[in-house]
């Protein structure tokens, strides 16, 4: 289509009851394009609601539990998700329960763990002294306590000092009266209130042989002993974790993708004008999903939906400027694939003509006119085969390069046969050149030997002239394109009834035809013939327009004071604008030497990794060499050279096409929706 699709305005007046599901019909589809004021305000409303903290602390636990996990949670809702109800509350608390309890566990181990091993550290420091037991005591800062205590009370030891000492068991005593013995261990620190604590639950210490020297052997085997338990205990849980993992896995990002999309729901609502029983909904869609939108709309909330539609001349805030119709695009695959060379420089105003097409066509030759070559663009049309839709899944963040690469790649291929050129190679394609001029010159009764090459780039006896030709191709390339952006220019603004700017400006119709006369005049003088008094009036013609379009405008429309900012002023302005006019088409036309320039680099550095390659099978006396200049050369071209001439074709593209009519840019169609890429396929081309 050369213009964007047509919208309308929908206002939906739907019961609080129904809001949800509708919101979620809408996220889903992906057709509507909200509102201004909607877009706006209610945002901190929306955060203060009971239901909204809700949803955002079950996101939280979710998140936290995940995190416990392993699991890498979605960042928006999946295509499969649901609003979560009670069945989702019911599931998310027994899960997170269940995390809980194993995180609680496995920290409290850890802590044990850490606790152990720096008792045990301490005492294998002091394992060898040669000190008196009794003595390490104000020796370390360790504090050992060696004795009997009532298992029974052990426990309550252990949670009595939490993390300031460790307890370690130790067996039964000697006389089998069922007191066990027990070491524990803290830091001075925590002496004291272990020797407290100790004290009140009768503890009853052991006494040391007089003059055992260093850590008895028996002490220092059940700190390992504990570790090692505690290292189990820790495996078990690691295991447990895993298991945990494998069984809701999928169930745990289901949940945070439900909640989610009812985060976004509730964020919206609280953006939407409502009472306490209605809420009101209003936005752009395209005309041709109105349709199926209503009658989706309708069994969705079973009839209970209001629903009014407006064309944009019936709606004031259009009428009065304060309000840009959204612009919605419809493409095949070809021209989709350059819609974002347009909507990174702006949306075009609704209404107007659609450039994308034209983005397309003249991209793709410009590209392939300045980096011609076959074995190239081969590489450049795989690498858009492999990042498609049915490409490599590791090149699927890259999907939106697909059509462009495939359509430079086939203009590569086919400039490159033109020139010869194979990867640099400008011998391959001899033959096949000569059997199709030879095969045309027999078609048309040509006589002579057929040409090896059908375009000749490099410099080089008798090609000068042919070169010239070429180059002198690209300017009317130029021509073309700057052309068809005055022309697009003037439909606008004729469809805009900015009728002073189609008829009277640099870009309008006294602009193009102040170009295209220059430009006749050019290849008249070319031709050999002279410049006349006619030509003289033909150039002045359009200058004069230029120069009092103003003035001419307001006699015809009637406004006063005719000079608007007085004589001088206008005199001042319209020499001014006759030299910009000048200026810029001429710039803008020599700018397409640029294509050619080009394109002759990009032979020339070709020739000269060619040549380099020759060079080393020579010296080298083996192709290997050769091969590996051969691929660097060429690797070289295709991501750097590549690169450069993408940016110069973008850069033609905005300083001479699009400055021609994007005087004043739209709004692109951004429809409400729970999923970023679901606007690639469904936003723009659903009907």
């Amino acid at each position: 289509m050369i213009r964007p699709r047509k919208m309308k305005q929908i206002e939906l007046t739907v019961l609080s009851r129904d809001v949800d599901q509708v919101i979620e019909f809408l996220g889903r589809r992906a057709l509507l394009h909200l509102s201004e004021d909607e877009e706006a305000g209610g945002v901190v409303h929306a955060l203060d609601t009971a239901d909204y903290r809700h949803i955002q602390e079950n996101l939280e636990r979710i998140r936290t539990g995940a995190a416990y996990l392993g699991i890498k949670l979605p960042e928006e809702p999946e295509e499969s998700s649901r609003l979560p109800g009670e069945a989702e509350e019911a599931l998310t608390d027994k899960i997170i329960t269940v995390i809980g309890i194993l995180s609680n566990r496995e920290n409290a181990e850890k802590g044990e763990k850490r606790k152990v091993e720096e008792a045990l550290n301490e005492a294998k420091a002091f394992a060898n002294l040669n000190a008196p037991f009794s003595d390490l005591d104000q020796l370390s800062y360790l504090t050992l306590r060696v004795g009997r205590l009532d298992p029974k009370r052990q426990n309550e030891l252990r949670e009595n000092l939490s993390d300031r000492a460790v307890i370690i068991p130790l067996g039964q005593g000697a006389s089998g009266d069922g007191g066990d013995r027990v070491l524990a261990a803290a830091s001075r620190k925590g002496r004291f209130a272990l020797d407290s604590e100790l004290k009140r639950l009768s503890f009853v210490p052991i006494t040391i042989p007089e003059g055992y020297k260093g850590v008895p052997g028996e002490l220092l085997s059940g700190l390992e002993v504990r570790l090692a338990g505690v290292e189990k205990e820790l495996d078990k849980i690691n295991a447990e974790k895993t298991q945990i993992r494998n069984e809701y896995g999928g169930t745990i990002t289901s949940l945070a993708a439900a909640y989610l999309m009812a985060s976004l729901v509730e964020q919206l609502k609280g953006k939407l004008r409502s009472t306490r029983s209605v809420y009101v909904l209003s936005g752009w869609v395209p005309s041709d999903a109105v349709p199926n939108l209503v009658e989706g709309l309708e069994k969705c909330t079973q009839g209970r939906v209001a629903i009014r539609t407006f064309n944009p001349d019936e709606v004031e805030e259009v009428k009065e400027g304060k309000t840009k119709v959204p612009v919605s695009l419809d493409h095949g695959s070809f021209v989709k694939g350059f819609e974002g060379v347009v909507f990174s420089y702006g949306a075009p105003l609704y209404g107007t003509i659609d450039p994308t097409p034209f983005v397309a066509f003249f991209f793709t030759i410009l590209f392939g006119i300045m980096f011609g070559d076959l074995g190239q663009g081969l590489v450049l049309l795989l690498l858009g085969l492999l990042t498609g839709k049915r490409g490599l899944k590791i090149l699927q963040g890259s999907r939106k390069y697909s059509v462009p690469l495939i359509a430079v790649g086939i203009s590569s291929m086919v400039m490159g046969f033109l020139n010869g050129a194979v990867f640099t190679n400008e011998e391959l394609l001899i033959a096949p050149t000569k059997a199709v001029t030879g095969f045309f010159m027999n078609l048309f009764g040509l006589s002579g030997e057929p040409p090896e090459r059908i375009l000749h780039l490099m410099p080089e006896k008798g090609s000068i002239e042919k070169l010239f030709y070429f180059f002198g191709f690209t300017i009317a390339v130029g021509v073309v394109l700057n052309s068809v952006g005055l022309l697009v220019n003037i439909v606008n603004q004729c469809t805009l009834k900015k009728y002073e700017k189609a008829f009277f400006s640099k870009t309008g119709m006294a602009g193009i035809l102040l170009f295209w006369y220059a430009l006749f005049i050019a290849v008249k003088i070319l031709a050999g013939r002279r410049f006349t008094w006619l030509d003289l009036g033909g150039l002045l013609l359009p200058a004069f327009c230029i120069f009092f379009g103003p003035v001419i405008w307001r006699i015809i429309s009637g406004k006063r004071p005719i000079l608007e900012q007085g004589l001088m002023v206008f005199i001042m302005e319209g020499f001014v604008e006759i030299l910009e006019t000048a200026s810029t088409y001429i710039s803008n036309t020599v700018s397409f030497l640029r294509v050619g320039a080009f394109a002759l680099s990009h032979a020339v550095l070709s020739f000269i990794v060619f040549t380099l390659s020759g060079m080393v099978t020579h010296l080298a006396g083996g192709p290997v060499f050769s091969v590996i200049i051969m691929i660097f050369g060429n690797a070289v071209i295709i991501l750097l050279e590549g690169m450069i001439v993408a940016i110069q074709v973008v850069r033609l593209q905005y300083y001479e096409f699009f400055s021609k009519f994007f005087t004043e840019t739209g709004v692109e169609f951004s429809p409400f929706r729970f999923r970023r890429e679901a606007v690639t396929g469904r936003a723009r081309n659903s009907k």
